[in-house]
């Protein structure tokens, strides 16, 4: 089974691009940063024992996926093609993948987290990524926050109104996705996120964040207070669009809005 074969089976896309979260149109560092999200997510040693062989081989695969969208030329092979080269250096043999993600990445500890965050969060890197990922995205929010370094469902509010200002000053078009999302969508989307942040927490010591006592109750603090944000939001959005922002119904392929 080749490369794409894998990525479709694993994760749902041949796409190369969706399965490490990054836009097509993506720098080096972009590809890097997507990498390293995507593969924290499936690492092997993060995995329960039952699930550590099914984790290894998604782990292998996005890999290998960042191999080829981190070489220049087998980059350009599958833009233009649409192919991977089965037989080429990046995917030749057996290479352990875990000593070459620790290659990649160096330990990081909570500090290095929060510096980050503080340093990106309202950044000109921030707002373009932010602008960048609506318009690859076509304005669907459950890509652009999963796309968005350092957010998490507590930040859409302030999300959407750095989008919402980019339409209205027209740098950017006004997606029907966007602007008429339905409540229902939304709602899906703050479930699923919950749910993600008990889970990390559960994991946090095996991230190596255990020791940081002030770390819990600064996440709980900011967290009670964005959740109020994120209710007033939904009931603005009711009471802007009533019944258009009720429907859900079933699923329908996306469409490009326009203005």
């Amino acid at each position: 089974m080749g490369l794409l074969e894998q990525c479709e089976a694993a994760f749902g896309s041949p796409d190369l691009y969706r399965v490490l979260g990054v836009r097509r149109q993506a720098s080096p560092e972009e590809i890097r940063r997507g990498y390293h999200r995507a593969s924290l997510r499936v690492h092997p040693d993060r995995a329960q024992p039952e699930d550590k062989e099914e984790a290894t081989r998604r782990f292998q695969i996005l890999g290998k996926a960042y191999a080829v969208l981190s070489d220049a030329e087998q980059r350009a092979v599958y833009d233009e093609q649409g192919t991977v080269d089965e037989e080429g250096e990046a995917l030749r043999g057996e290479r352990d993948w875990q000593e070459y993600w620790r290659l990649l990445f160096k330990k990081i500890t909570v500090k290095d987290i929060e510096d980050f965050e503080k340093s990106y969060k309202d950044s000109e890197e921030e707002l373009a990524d932010i602008k960048a990922a609506y318009m690859d995205f076509e304005g669907d929010m459950d890509r652009i926050m999963e796309s968005v370094l350092c957010v998490d469902y507590t930040d859409e509010p302030r999300i959407r109104k750095i989008i919402e200002k980019a339409i209205d000053s027209g740098e950017v078009p006004s997606y029907k996705g966007f602007v008429k999302e339905p409540k229902q969508k939304m709602m899906a989307r703050k479930r699923r996120a919950e749910k993600e942040a008990r889970e990390a927490e559960k994991t946090k010591d095996e991230l190596g964040l255990g020791g940081e006592d002030d770390l819990k109750a600064l996440i709980q603090s900011r967290n009670k207070d964005r959740k109020k944000e994120m209710d007033n939001l939904l009931a603005q959005l009711e009471a802007k669009y009533g019944n258009n922002a009720k429907k859900g119904g079933k699923k329908t392929a996306a469409k490009k809005g326009k203005k």
